[in-house]
Parts: structure tokens; sequence; C-alpha cells
């Protein structure tokens, strides 16, 4: 391998693939070399707008001597075929979140790209922000004495407004809305973030209640959905995740036995803490922190270093595993209105 590394996009499906595709391309180590699309007329397009080579089978374009890494951004439902085949060929992988649809599925993923070597990198960009990296130092330092709850709400307006739908002669974003393609709707789409943050921070989950409903119509999917989870150190997790919101904060608070922080109460990261371990000189009340951990390079950054460099990641396929695992627990509870076991 040289100085640059040689990239396949594998899929425009989803709508952050063209802003991948641009990172790459602005990443001096890396060019993108192949296109594949299961959708062969959105495939060839981009291939042409980016002046690179369209393949329309994938097995030949894995099969490239030039492709030595791939950006996955199929539907989620075809994820574990395509990852699993990118891995046994050798190809390092950055992918879109979710994983997998399913466990079972997120299983046969993982055990691929540990048998196979390859760097494997999951998009969780939220890890990278400077106000997260804050609160998981506060909770590893036990600032907040014993977590007993945290709540994290994500939402926009995507179901009011629309948002997917068919392209101008392709597949468009429309499988946005399709369960059997995407897993779910705003809780398995937005809610990824806001999950993979909530097991990362509390450990593993013992089990979860949940409940979903349609307000808007726009899809025949979930755009409203709260889940309730217990984890195995007692602390419970409140996941609020909603395609029809237009005002109001995004939220995540945590509170302990001894303490209390929050994110996004405000405009910008707004962090502010207070307890009684991080009582000063006599002072008590709310502490807004002016100086926050330096912000993380990005996925596709870590992903490309790691490549070429061998750098540590700080995001690998136990992470796309764990996201997986609480998502698909927190749907199954939803659909049958059970409490599922971990």
């Amino acid at each position: 391998m040289g100085d640059t590394v040689g990239l396949a996009m594998l899929s425009f499906a989803h709508v952050h693939a063209p802003g991948y595709a641009d990172q790459a391309a602005r990443n001096p180590r890396a060019k993108i070399v192949a296109i594949w699309d299961e959708d062969p007329v959105r495939g060839a397009r981009e291939a042409e707008k980016r002046s690179v080579a369209f393949e329309a089978d994938l097995d030949a374009v894995l099969g490239r001597s030039d492709v030595e890494g791939v950006i996955v951004d199929a539907p989620t439902s075809m994820h574990t075929e395509i990852i699993i085949a990118a891995a046994r060929a050798g190809k390092h992988i950055f992918t879109e979140k979710a994983l997998t649809i399913t466990t079972p599925e997120a299983d046969r993923v993982r055990e691929a790209v540990r048998s196979s070597g390859v760097k494997f990198m999951i998009s969780l960009p939220s890890r990278t922000r400077p106000e997260i990296l804050l609160a998981k130092e506060v909770l590893e330092r036990g600032l907040l004495g014993q977590v007993t709850e945290m709540r994290a709400r994500v939402a926009h307006m995507a179901a009011l407004d629309r948002w997917f739908g068919p392209g101008d002669g392709h597949s468009g974003t429309s499988w946005f809305g399709d369960e059997a393609a995407a897993g779910g709707g705003a809780f398995f789409d937005l809610g990824c973030h806001r999950v993979d943050i909530m097991r990362w921070m509390l450990g593993e989950p013992r089990s979860v209640v949940a409940r979903m409903n349609n307000v808007s119509g726009a899809y025949p999917i979930d755009d409203n959905m709260v889940a309730v989870v217990e984890f195995r150190n007692k602390a419970l997790g409140i996941l609020d995740v909603s395609w029809v919101h237009r005002c109001g904060p995004n939220p995540v608070e945590i509170y302990g036995t001894e303490g209390f922080l929050s994110i996004g109460l405000g405009s910008g990261p707004n962090v502010w803490i207070e307890g009684t371990r991080i009582e000063a000189s006599g002072i008590k009340g709310a502490v807004a922190p002016t100086v926050l951990p330096q912000a993380l390079p990005m996925p596709m950054e870590q992903w490309i270093a790691a490549i070429l460099d061998g750098t540590p990641m700080t995001i690998g396929i136990d992470d796309g595993w764990n996201l997986t695992q609480l998502m698909d627990g927190c749907y199954r509870a939803a659909r049958t209105g059970q409490a599922v076991e971990f």
C-alpha cells in the first residue's frame, strides 16, 4: 500500500452518501477509484459526476486490486451481505449506521470482520464531539456518583416535511420509509446516534420496554417512539426519538446519586454540571465548563489513518454490534408490547 488508499463507494442509497464521498475526495490520502450501486442508473450517474469507474457487479468491484477499502451506503437490509463480502475480499470497511437490522445478522458481520483482520469503522460521529467526550469523562471519574438515569432525545421534521421520496429516474430515498429495507423509522434512523451514546456510557442493557406510533401518516413506519432501558448497572435510560418535531431542544441529561449533567438544553452544546463532588472553595451550584475536551478526528479521517498508518480508532465492530443489539431489542419491545430481556 502506498501513500494513498484506493476506495470504492458501495451505493449512494443513503442520504449521507454524497457527504462521505466528498469527505474521501477532500482527504489527500484517499482516492475514490470506483462506484458500485444496486441501482445502476444512480451509480453510473454518480461515477460520471466524479469521473471514476462504474462497476455494475459487486464481485467485480471487490475484486479490483486498486480498491483497498469500501464505503457502504446501501439500504440497511443489504449491509449484512455487502459487508461480509467486502471482509472476505480483504477490503477495509467504512459503513453508515446501523450495522445491521437484527442481532443475528450483526453476529455474522462481526465474525466476518474479526476473521478478516480489516480495518472497520461505523459512522457514529457523536463519539467525536467535545461535549459528549466530556460527559463520558465525567462518568468515568465518578463525578455524578452512581448513575441512576439518562435521558436522550433526538428529533427533527423528516416526516412532517416528507424528506424521503423517489428520485428523478432512480430509487431515491423512499427506502427510509420501508421497514423491510430500513429496519424501522425515526428510531432506527435518527435514534442510532442517541442509542449508541447511551449504550457507550451506561454499559450492557438488561431489558427494555418501548412504545411507538405514527403521527404524520407520511410513511408506513414509526415516526414517534420512546424506549425505557434498564441497564445492568441499574441505571434507567429513556430514549425519545421523533420525525415530527419542529421546535425545542434535543437534550442529553444524566442523573446520579451525587450530581447531574446536561447537554443541549439551550443553544449550542450548552453543557452544565452540578453535584457534591465538583464543589470547590465552598462554591456550590451549577458549573458551565468553558474548556471541553478536544474534538476527535471524524470517523472517516480515523479510518483512513488506521489503514495507512496503523493508528488506533475509537470506534469499531463491537460498537456496531452493541448498537444493533439494543436497537433490535427496542423494536421487538415496541412491536410486541412486551419487555425484552437481553
